[in-house]
C-alpha cells in the first residue's frame, strides 16, 4: 500500500538523508525489502484501521473496490484465481475470498506478510471462540466455504520474478504495491501478464504522476510546483555510508501508459479518484485539501489479449 516520503527509519541513530540520484533494481529492491521489514509494525499500527482487515482501498482516497468494480463485477470474482502483488497484509486478498475468489498474496517483505498471517490468526480465533451458532457474526460476508483457519494464501517474492507458471491466474491487481518501487516497471507488467491466463484484466494503482512536481506535504505548501514534472530522477532516502534505505521511481502519465503497452497489455481505463468529502484524514502528502484540488492517485485497467 501507500508509504510516506518522510526521511527517518525507526531503530537508527541518524535519519537517513533524502536526495535524488540513480538506483538501479538491484538497489531498489533491496531498499524496499529493508524499509517495510523495518516499518511495516508502524505502517499497520498507523494505517490499519483505515485500510481494515478485509477491505479492498485502492488508495488514500479511500476508494473501495466493493463500489468501484474496477476488477469486474463483484459476483463474477467468485471463483477467480487472483493474484495481488505488493500485498502487505493481504487486506485486500481477503476481501477478494470473501467474494469467493482464490486470491494469493504476494509481497517483498517478510514482515508484512507475519502481519497478514496475525489477522489471519485473530479471525480465526475470534471464529473459533464465538462456536458455530455465532461464526455468521464474526465472519460477516467471508465467502461460505473458505478456509479461514489456514487464511489467505501468501507467498514471499519479488514482482519481477513471480514464482508462478504461466497462466496461472485470472485476474491480478496492486494498490500501491512494487509498481512504484522498482527500477524497471516494464518487468513487472510483462510477469503479471505472462502469469495471466488469455483476457486476464491488470488493475493497479500508484501515486499520480503530477505529484511529483510538488512538495510532499498535506497543507499549502504542498500546493507549489517545486520540482519539473519530467525530471524522472528517483527519489532516495540514504544512510551515512550513502546506501539507499528507500527508493522510489518517478513516471509521468505518458511513461506508465507505454509501460502498460510495452508490458504486452491494452489500457482498457485509467482513473483518477476525487477526493469523497466523509474522507477528513491525512495520509502523508494526500490531504482533503490537495485531494479537492490535485490528483493523489492513478489506476491503470489494463487487459491482456
Amino acid at each position: 500500500m501507500v508509504q510516506e516520503h518522510e526521511p527517518g527509519t525507526p531503530g537508527e541513530d541518524t535519519e537517513p538523508t533524502a536526495t535524488r540520484r540513480t538506483a538501479d533494481e538491484a538497489e531498489s529492491s533491496r531498499a524496499s525489502r529493508g524499509w517495510w521489514d523495518r516499518n511495516a509494525d508502524e505502517y499497520q499500527e498507523e494505517h490499519g484501521a483505515f485500510l481494515g482487515d478485509d477491505r479492498f482501498i485502492w488508495g488514500p482516497e479511500g476508494l473501495d473496490e466493493a463500489e468501484a468494480g474496477l476488477l469486474g463485477p463483484v459476483e463474477a470474482l467468485k471463483g477467480r484465481d487472483v493474484l495481488e502483488v505488493g500485498a502487505g497484509a493481504a487486506q485486500c486478498a481477503r476481501w477478494l475470498a470473501a467474494q469467493g475468489a482464490r486470491p494469493v498474496a504476494l509481497d517483498l517483505s517478510h514482515r508484512q506478510l507475519r502481519h497478514a498471517r496475525r489477522i489471519d490468526a485473530a479471525a480465526a480465533a475470534a471464529l473459533a471462540s464465538a462456536g458455530a451458532t455465532g461464526a455468521a457474526d464474526v465472519v460477516g460476508s467471508r465467502a461460505s466455504g473458505a478456509d479461514d483457519a489456514a487464511g489467505v494464501a501468501l507467498v514471499q517474492a519479488d514482482a519481477t520474478a513471480l514464482p508462478f507458471r504461466d497462466g496461472s491466474f485470472d485476474l491480478a491487481c496492486s494498490a500501491y504495491g512494487a509498481v512504484p518501487f522498482v527500477a524497471e516497471p516494464v518487468r513487472v507488467m510483462r510477469e503479471v501478464r505472462r502469469v495471466l491466463r488469455p483476457g486476464g484484466r491488470w488493475v493497479f494503482s500508484v501515486t499520480h504522476p503530477i505529484r511529483w512536481a510538488f512538495p510532499d506535504e498535506p497543507g499549502p505548501e504542498g500546493l507549489s510546483i517545486s520540482a519539473s514534472y519530467f525530471d524522472r530522477t528517483p527519489y532516495v532516502e540514504q544512510d551515512e555510508s550513502g546506501r539507499a534505505v528507500y527508493v522510489e521511481h518517478h513516471r509521468t502519465l505518458g511513461d506508465r501508459v507505454r509501460d502498460v503497452v510495452a508490458g504486452g497489455f491494452r489500457l482498457v481505463d485509467l482513473v483518477e479518484p476525487e477526493w469523497p468529502a466523509w474522507n477528513h484524514q491525512e495520509w502523508g502528502g494526500w490531504s482533503p485539501l490537495r485531494g479537492n484540488l490535485i490528483p493523489g492517485t492513478a489506476i491503470f485497467v489494463c487487459e491482456r489479449d
